[in-house]
């Protein structure tokens, strides 16, 4: 955000700064790379395409490309001239032993594996290639039209494709999932072509680090087509820059994230705006009009999180992430005041108020940031690690800011800024992962019995209990109204979360029963504001009961989800 805010605003101090970091390493120079394409089993018609291809993609990029079949290039001497080592179809055994050992040294000290295709056709004998390619080729169809969805759509090689990309190849399954050791970049959707043994999760691009080197790899571009294609083209560039380190990436493995917006127009039905501006949706990206505003996601706060999304300036621009704040209640400002902004702004003089930055409490370590930065018109990545009053920021996998805040942020939603008009900024794939369930939850699952569902809508009271934010329950517009939950039987309970849709209750109670007919309040409030009511209680019983007794809007009732926790 640009800081215009009132004169008592301006009494925000710069607190901390980020702890020492270690020395940056900046983004290294592309200027040569080794094109290897010896193959000692099936040999690709493609592997004279793809040359052609790298050696225009050089040209036009400032790097020179050294092709060869020759695999006595594989010297410590020799390699060392390279940023990175292009694996372009390879096939069999390619390398002899001292070979292999001057190749992994060469990696793990800092060089670059871009493999292409049948790459991973490649040294079944060697565990260190197989580590380093991600996933050994298993078998493949008939060449067909995929769809290749795209996972993460930050990286350079990966940020300029649509969320679901339709092409043409030879769709490779693979002996193993890389997901547990590698960035998984884009998978195959199996029900958009036949032939595919590897499910629901069947990984085709992903990237890795490896000693101090990375790896890149990918499984398209078997036909001689595909070198042809201006988006595979771009995307075998940005694969040489990731493994080169000459563009930022995030390579760590990523797992239990949950979407909170995937790209689709259901999911960012779930948020909800405050303050003018807003936001149009086209591609799986969202990107910000006038303003200054936030878009937040209302269906529950989040406390010990990692908090993970795509980010992009197309110029000198301004944005933010906003972490820990209550129920904003339409004003922008209150996340401001009450939360912490992440900051996206590459310009701003003072260090406390740029990208990376807690915005006016805390700057980024500057040279760690600076290395880590794609340019405006670039994606970016943002991890912000929230554990109690702690913040961390990592930018492309780098950890640019460490800051202990005297905020009381550690139970709070979370949303993105639209700054302003001609303050553009774009998101997607935003993403969160928790430390873990804050206990089991005892109604999940359970259905529960209500005194009344909405007219003509399919609103029913098990919608409350089934984890979905996209279903609820909706009652007549009357009081009083209550749903009840039969636990099963007599239990301890400490907590109530109830999360709101935009009709709510200013007036209820939470009650429980032994028999489900006499019934003790153990929470009671006449000043409910809907959004998520996160409530400690203590109490006992089978029954559980919330009695709506106030309509906070002439509608009715409306729970998302009601979950009832025990010690």
């Amino acid at each position: 955000m640009r800081w215009n805010k009132a004169a008592a605003c301006l009494l925000l101090t710069v607190a901390s700064l980020a702890a020492p970091a270690p020395p940056a390493v900046a983004a290294e120079p592309l200027t040569e790379i080794l094109v290897f394409s010896k193959t000692a089993g099936f040999r690709h018609g493609s592997i004279p395409a793809g040359i052609a291809a790298i050696r225009e993609l050089g040209a036009a990029n400032g790097f020179a490309v050294t092709a060869t079949e020759d695999a006595g290039q594989f010297t410590p001497a020799n390699l060392a001239r390279y940023d990175a080592v292009v694996f372009l179809s390879t096939t069999g055994d390619v390398l002899d032993p001292a070979q292999q050992t001057a190749f992994e040294s060469y990696v793990e000290n800092g060089g670059g594996f871009a493999g292409v295709h049948a790459a991973a056709d490649t040294e079944y004998d060697w565990p260190w290639y197989e580590d380093l390619v991600g996933a050994y080729f298993h078998s493949h169809p008939a060449n067909q039209t995929a769809t290749v969805h795209v996972e993460d759509r930050g990286n350079a090689s990966t940020a300029h494709l649509p969320q679901n990309w339709s092409r043409y190849d030879e769709w490779y399954n693979y002996r193993t999932n890389p997901r547990s050791a590698a960035k998984v970049l884009a998978t195959l959707d199996e029900s958009s072509y036949s032939g595919g043994t590897m499910g629901s999760d069947h990984p085709i691009t992903w990237c890795k680090n490896v000693g101090s080197g990375r790896a890149w790899y990918t499984g398209l571009g078997h036909t001689d087509e595909s070198y042809a294609e201006p988006l595979f083209r771009r995307q075998l560039l940005g694969g040489i820059q990731v493994a080169s380190g000459n563009r930022p990436a995030d390579c760590r493995p990523e797992s239990g994230y949950t979407p909170l917006f995937d790209g689709t127009q259901a999911s960012l039905d779930h948020w909800r705006q405050a303050g003018p501006g807003g936001f149009t949706l086209t591609d799986g990206t969202i990107s910000s009009q006038g303003g200054m505003g936030l878009l937040w996601y209302p269906v529950r706060t989040f406390e010990n999180y990692s908090l993970k999304l795509d980010w992009m300036m197309p110029g000198d621009d301004n944005g933010g992430v906003f972490i820990g704040f209550p129920d904003p209640q339409g004003d922008p400002w209150k996340p401001v005041d009450l939360g912490h902004e992440i900051q996206i702004d590459a310009t701003d003089a003072d260090p406390s108020r740029t990208t990376g930055s807690v915005y006016s409490f805390a700057a980024p370590d500057a040279a760690l940031r600076d290395a880590a930065l794609n340019p405006p018109g670039a994606w970016n990545t943002y991890e912000i690690g929230v554990h109690g009053q702690r913040v961390e920021i990592w930018l492309n996998g780098v950890k640019v800011n460490d800051y202990v805040s005297n905020r009381n942020i550690a139970n709070g939603y979370i949303g993105v800024q639209n700054d302003g008009a001609g303050l553009d900024i774009s998101y997607r794939n935003i993403r969160v992962k928790t430390d873990g369930p804050p206990g089991v939850d005892l109604a999940h699952g359970v259905r529960g019995v209500a005194s009344s569902v909405e007219p003509g809508s399919l609103h029913l009271a098990a919608n409350a209990t089934d984890g979905d934010p996209g279903t609820r329950w909706g009652s007549a517009y009357a009081d009083p109204q209550w749903l009840r939950l039969d636990l099963g039987r007599r239990q301890a309970i400490t907590r109530v979360r109830l999360t709101w849709e935009a009709a709510y209750a200013k007036a209820y109670q939470i009650q429980t029963s032994d028999t489900g007919r006499a019934w003790t309040t153990i929470y009671a409030t006449t000043t409910g504001n809907g959004g998520v009511d996160d409530i400690s209680v203590a109490g006992a019983g089978r029954f559980l009961r919330v009695l709506g007794t106030q309509r906070a809007t002439q509608w009715g009732y409306s729970l998302i989800d009601l979950n009832v926790y025990g010690p």
